[in-house]
């Protein structure tokens, strides 16, 4: 079952966290997963190892809208560490993997959560602060960038091969296809090739008796949305075991981009040489090479870009949905087990959700909405629908109740039963859409998965 909390303020002021507060406490009551005052005690009993997994995609937002339709408010954040920590739990922690050049401690002292988890820490042992999960970083910006590696040691990971078994094996070929934004071409090309399929999971995560996944609910570029599904890239540590697109278009067997374009995949080839190249002067060359590429495509009016921003990209969800595989059935030891290790959560910051060109520059989108489930599907289905999509149209979702080895659903999105927190009451299907605001702004390249006005 999904719960929703609605009516919430949207202004996230400081006077109102104890609404918010008291919205995460209904929600956890109403699913089930605690009683008054211990609101997680079903799921913490006993000193319980609790790991939070907020969206901390970047430390500003690309655009000019701020930090509140970007990342999982501090708010929200801090109302459920409290319900962990009431409930008995023996320790918690907050956890995550930005893009590599996120400032991290720009984006702690930005969200007032650095300040918040340190005294916090101070007077509660049981709080083990906040985590930067990232083995790699970019610090600086054009001559002055650097790429800092190995920030944290891989014995504070896991490495899991699904081989065959991965989603990603169906599209797989010898031909090194795969791409991820800002990396070297070969490095994807170690990680992922016909029968190999590997991702690096932070033990932290695997170690914990609960997951507790927060994502923002946004309007996604590449997947058409980020909620409970897609926030799980943030539980591995190193980003070129993440494909997320496959260079080329459609129209030569690609996915980055719909057809085939000479400019686009002249842009791709730039790309790949300045991701391969370590020597400033070649950047240089290459920077500027690309952008007059893109001043090209700008004047042809081109929205997509070489991203796979768009519908057709069939890489970014199957990536998605092996990390949510792994979260559930794979052990500390990298072993794929047959029965779920941990138990999972999610609980959604949509009270100022993100439209427009998300993940990185969104808009904000004030809905004054929590939800809540067990099961990352069913939150995604319904998210869908609030944002004005029809979910069988966004790969993400649909595919996470099709059937297959170490399943993310035993249950058909028909059978999914969503309820309102404060009253109990059902809603339907017709009640979730009529919550939509409008109009959305969605993604170019996913306006074929808008649904249509009845």
């Amino acid at each position: 079952m999904v719960t929703l909390s609605q009516g919430l303020p949207t202004g996230y002021d400081p006077d109102e966290y104890p609404t918010i507060r008291a919205a995460v406490r209904q929600l956890c009551l109403a699913q089930g997963w605690g009683h008054e005052g211990a609101p997680l005690a079903n799921l913490v009993n006993g000193g319980a190892r609790v790991l939070l997994k907020p969206n901390w995609v970047l430390h500003a937002n690309q655009g000019e809208w701020g930090l509140d339709p970007l990342i999982s408010h501090r708010f929200l954040i801090q109302a459920v560490v409290e319900a962990a920590l009431d409930s008995g739990a023996g320790r918690v922690v907050v956890a995550d993997a930005p893009v590599q050049g996120c400032d991290f401690a720009t984006l702690m002292h930005a969200s007032g959560v650095g300040a918040w988890a340190a005294e916090l820490q101070q007077r509660e042992p049981r709080f083990a602060g906040v985590i930067d999960l990232r083995r790699t970083i970019r610090q600086g910006a054009g001559s002055s960038e650097r790429t800092v590696e190995g920030v944290r040691d891989t014995a504070q990971f896991t490495l899991f091969d699904l081989g065959a078994d991965s989603m990603l094996e169906p599209i797989t070929t010898s031909a090194a296809a795969f791409r991820v934004t800002q990396y070297h071409p070969a490095y994807l090309a170690r990680t992922h090739a016909p029968g190999r399929h590997q991702f690096l999971v932070s033990r932290e995560v695997l170690e914990a008796d609960l997951v507790i996944n927060m994502p923002k609910l946004k309007t996604h570029k590449k997947a058409g949305i980020t909620c409970a599904l897609k926030n799980l890239v943030g539980i591995n540590g190193n980003k070129e075991y993440l494909p997320h697109h496959r260079i080329g278009g459609s129209g030569s067997g690609g996915d980055c981009y719909p057809g085939s374009d000479p400019v686009k995949r002249a842009l791709e080839g730039v790309f790949d040489r300045f991701n391969a190249s370590r020597r400033e002067v070649p950047r240089r060359a290459w920077r500027f090479a690309a952008r007059v590429l893109q001043a090209i495509q700008h004047r042809r009016g081109d929205r997509i870009g070489v991203e796979g921003s768009w519908s057709g990209n069939d890489t970014v969800w199957r990536m998605c949905l092996d990390l949510n595989r792994i979260l559930s059935f794979g052990s500390a030891d990298g072993t794929m087990m047959d029965q779920p290790q941990r138990r999972v959560i999610h609980i959604v910051d949509a009270v100022i959700a993100g439209q427009g060109d998300g993940p990185l520059r969104p808009e904000p989108l004030p809905m004054g909405m929590i939800l809540a489930g067990d099961s990352a599907a069913a939150v995604d289905w319904a998210g869908s629908l609030i944002l004005g999509y029809e979910p069988d149209a966004i790969p993400i979702v649909a595919h996470a109740f099709d059937r297959f080895r170490w399943p993310i659903t035993d249950f058909r999105a028909a059978d999914i039963a969503v309820a309102d927190a404060g009253t109990g009451l059902p809603l339907s299907r017709a009640e979730l859409e009529s919550m939509t605001p409008a109009p959305i702004n969605h993604p170019e390249g996913w306006l074929s998965a808008v649904r249509l006005p009845a």
